[in-house]
């Protein structure tokens, strides 16, 4: 099971939900809203080698914390995955979309300049700003679109660019989530939970409940539960400099 973009350290008892993933054998990517918070959740983590720790400054905190790109810029060097990045286009982040681009592309230059990153990204109500962003630094690494609720032209135009996509239960619930995932290039889908925001009834989602979404996936691309596992978890070995101390 792989959930490649989960808030771990927001869980209301991150040691227990460490305890499921290892009893499972989950691969997790625990992303972060600040920078501040990337090496209070490594530590967290410690040594567990299938939860790896995303660098992360999130658009819906830019306004508050947008100093803190300096921070998240001087921890590069030490950070393989960056996530959650990216720029909301909701109606609560509007206002301060200038800075969200500009903290954006600092973020991805930055990125650019250390030889690229795998890098988890939101682009709500703004993927075509994302791409954008995305198309100015192409050294930037590795970008994988979480929950993509894009057009069909903006879908096509991330997998021209070599966008990958992360998709979750919650995202397969709606018939555009469907709809959008059906298009997206098996070889390039990874599964992820976006918990604990993301939830089933009342209780958040975790990290193994990701798989969840592959009935759903399976009815919009005709192949099974079992195919999309596989599939999934060889996109995973497959992308670049990812688990693969894990695999090997």
């Amino acid at each position: 099971m792989i959930d490649f973009h989960c808030h771990l350290d927001l869980y209301p008892d991150p040691n227990a939900v460490l305890e499921g993933i290892d009893a499972r054998g989950t691969y997790v990517l625990a992303v972060t809203t600040t920078p501040k918070a990337w090496r209070g959740t490594r530590k967290l983590v410690g040594a567990r080698k299938r939860v790896r720790v995303a660098l992360g400054l999130h658009p819906e905190v830019v306004a508050q914390r947008h100093s803190e790109v300096a921070l998240l810029c001087g921890l590069l060097p030490e950070a393989r995955y960056v996530g959650e990045i990216g720029i909301d286009g909701g109606p609560a982040h509007r206002d301060n979309m200038d800075q969200q681009r500009a903290v954006f592309d600092r973020i991805l230059k930055a990125c650019a300049a250390h030889g690229g990153r795998i890098m988890t990204i939101h682009s709500r109500g703004a993927a075509t700003l994302v791409l954008d962003a995305l198309e100015r630094q192409p050294g930037a690494g590795v970008p994988v679109l979480h929950w993509f609720s894009g057009t069909t032209r903006e879908l096509k135009r991330a997998i021209a660019m070599g966008c990958w996509f992360s998709i979750g239960p919650a995202m397969l619930r709606s018939r555009k989530g469907r709809d959008l995932a059906s298009m997206m290039p098996l070889n390039r889908i990874l599964t992820e939970t976006d918990a604990p925001f993301a939830r089933a009834g009342d209780q958040p989602l975790m990290p193994w409940e990701a798989y969840d979404c592959l009935t759903e996936l399976g009815t919009a691309t005709g192949m099974d539960a079992r195919q999309l596992a596989r599939q999934i978890k060889d996109n995973l070995r497959m992308l670049p400099c990812c688990y693969q101390d894990v695999f090997n």
